[in-house]
């Protein structure tokens, strides 16, 4: 599991674009399989703003996750200065 936050942390761009094209692809086959009578533009409208809202969920707690590192570093950083 650490091997895949390091890797994460490293590639966050990566790590984005690749969780969008797979909920793009993911969207495109379940719209595809459940109401096979949809037009294709229809689907891929659906299946960009379905990946959207993921992204912007990931986007959001990585900013959430983000703050609250630097709030417990800043911490420990004010902890240490005072035991000096």
């Amino acid at each position: 599991m650490e091997a895949i936050q390091s890797w994460v942390s490293e590639h966050k761009l990566a790590s984005i674009g690749t969780l969008w094209a797979a909920t793009i692809g993911g969207s495109l086959a379940y719209t595809r399989a459940r109401t096979p009578l949809v037009k294709p533009s229809l689907r891929l409208i659906h299946a960009r703003m379905h990946a959207q809202a993921i992204t912007l969920a990931v986007l959001s707690g990585a900013a959430i996750y983000h703050y609250y590192e630097k709030q417990g570093e800043s911490a420990a950083h004010e902890v240490s200065t005072i035991r000096k």
